[in-house]
């Protein structure tokens, strides 16, 4: 009989898009388009320029998570051949059509019927966008999101993965630097819907002929010879089932965290460790059971929303809540299509104060506000989880800039025992993560501003107070090594966030309140 085999538990697989590392605004074709030119082709001609400057950059620790190539020299010719790709694909066509729609409105929409401006939409974007004003007669548009992924700007074909392994933290940063072949890596032209995908990460608990393996993923010669050192004849460490009365939850670092009681599960913003020696104790794919009842999106920020877990995870989920969008915006694209489009086929969009059950679990759906620069989105959400009498509040990187708005929730649900709470209080300038979405250049200090930022301690005690809650956890900090690939944060004990999370620790002691900055792994029990 043919020897059966099992994908090792630090085979890191990265999602791509057009060979950039894939996060949420890749998808949508009028985001990919977006920063297809104002990010990647911005990147790539400043390395084809320097490749010096970048080796520099990136060596350059204050300059971490910056718009910099980690790329040796030698692979200047393949950055050129991307760069001149991407200035002649469907989606630059796009990204000047927005451009030019914009413009178009800004000069020639003046409060009258905009009946007649449909003529004037340039050609890429005829018949894929709404005019309109707001009440203040400030023109715009909106995207008809289903429509443009049934366009020509929508090509799974650009999609892939890269798979390597992995034997340590640290890993660099992903999102300004594109993947091209390496040896050791196999890469795989495979869309993110397909069901090979399915396939592939099942090998981690089912095993599966080298031969079943190479013609299921359609595997060349030499991919199927690294491919091979991914695999062993030894299954993953079998995962042991919550079975006791009450209910159980465990942080796996950041904001993802596994709620369990009575056979049934909620997981919050999956980002994951994999498996492999280390000096930090934590949980990873191995500790998650084999179906996973609800995964919890909070918001459409890549440490929240990442395809990298979500593409493991898939086959294992019957459900996953996303906040409602207000459609057709191109700042707060559908998370329930860019996830339906990514192959997963129970996605639910829920709006504030909502509720739903799955087995012992009770969810509501709460409001989320700031962190995302004063920008109109709608696509984020707190979640209240009610088991057994417990209640647990997950905020993520919510901030507290209006207290009124926590009053009225406090009148609507009442108390509660247990809050996670983000305090990311410093924050990137709005630009970093939208400024490829802009038209016209933003003035600094403004950009400045409006950071992408969680409560600080004034903000944050004030929901402690509010809800007298018996303990809190800061989470979602970005502190676990292995995260920062996709967050770039480096904190010291003087860094901002630090500071005012200790703080809350301290007032909270103070006051009797169960306190604690999560980090690493944690598992509480809760009574039955």
């Amino acid at each position: 009989m043919a020897e059966e085999f099992y994908l090792l538990p630090n085979v890191v697989v990265e999602p791509l898009v057009h060979h950039w590392y894939a996060w949420s605004h890749l998808i949508p074709p009028a985001t990919a388009a977006r920063n297809e030119t104002e990010r990647h082709l911005r990147i790539m001609d400043s390395f084809i320029q320097s490749p010096a400057a970048h080796a520099a950059a990136v060596r350059n620790p204050k300059l971490l998570g910056g718009p910099f190539m980690d790329l040796p020299a030698d692979r200047l010719e393949c950055v050129q051949q991307l760069a001149d790709e991407t200035r002649n694909s469907p989606l630059a066509e796009l990204s000047r059509a927005i451009c030019e729609v914009d413009a178009m409105l800004k000069a020639n929409a003046k409060g009258y019927s905009l009946e007649s401006l449909y003529a004037l939409v340039p050609e890429p974007l005829r018949g894929y966008v709404e005019l309109v004003y707001d009440l203040h007669n400030h023109p715009s548009f909106r995207l008809f999101e289903r429509l443009l992924y049934k366009s020509r700007f929508y090509n799974p074909k650009l999609q892939s993965l890269m798979l390597s392994l992995i034997t340590e933290d640290e890993r660099p940063f992903v999102l300004s630097t594109p993947r091209f072949k390496e040896p050791g890596k196999v890469h795989l032209q495979i869309p993110f819907a397909s069901e090979q995908l399915d396939f592939l990460f099942q090998l981690k608990t089912k095993s599966g002929s080298l031969a079943a393996i190479k013609d299921r993923l359609e595997l060349t010669d030499g991919d199927d010879r690294v491919l091979r050192s991914f695999l062993s004849a030894h299954p993953a460490r079998k995962y042991q089932p919550y079975d006791g009365r009450g209910a159980r939850w465990r942080y796996f670092g950041h904001a993802c965290i596994l709620v369990e009681a009575a056979g049934a599960s909620i997981l919050t913003d999956p980002v994951l460790s994999y498996t492999y020696e280390n000096n930090i104790s934590r949980y990873t794919y191995e500790d998650l059971p084999e179906v996973i009842d609800c995964v919890l999106i909070t918001h459409n920020h890549q440490d929240h929303l990442l395809f990298e877990t979500l593409l493991q995870l898939r086959s294992k989920i019957r459900t996953i809540v996303v906040p409602k969008n207000a459609g057709g915006a191109l700042q707060d694209p559908s998370m329930k299509l860019i996830l339906e489009q990514c192959g997963f086929k129970n996605v639910v969009e829920m709006e504030e104060m909502e509720e739903a059950q799955f087995g012992a679990l009770h969810l509501t759906t709460l409001p989320f506000l700031g962190e995302h620069g004063d920008l109109d989105i709608r696509t984020k959400l707190a979640y209240l989880i009610r088991v057994n009498g417990h209640s647990l509040l997950f905020a993520a990187d919510s901030c507290n800039i209006c207290p009124e708005m926590y009053k009225h929730v406090h009148d609507e649900i009442g108390d509660v025992d247990v809050v996670f709470l983000g305090m990311e209080c410093a924050g990137a300038p709005m630009s970093w993560l939208y400024g490829p979405l802009l038209t016209e250049k933003m003035e600094r200090a403004q950009d400045h501003s409006r950071r992408l930022a969680g409560s600080n301690y004034e903000r944050a005690n004030d929901i402690v107070e509010r809800f007298h809650c018996k303990e809190l956890y800061v989470y979602a900090m970005g502190q676990e090594p292995w995260l920062n690939y996709v967050m770039s944060v480096k904190y010291t004990p003087e860094s901002h966030p630090i500071v005012q999370s200790n703080k809350l620790l301290e007032s909270c002691a103070l006051k009797g309140i169960i306190a604690e900055r999560l980090f690493g792994e944690k598992e509480i029990l809760l009574a039955a």
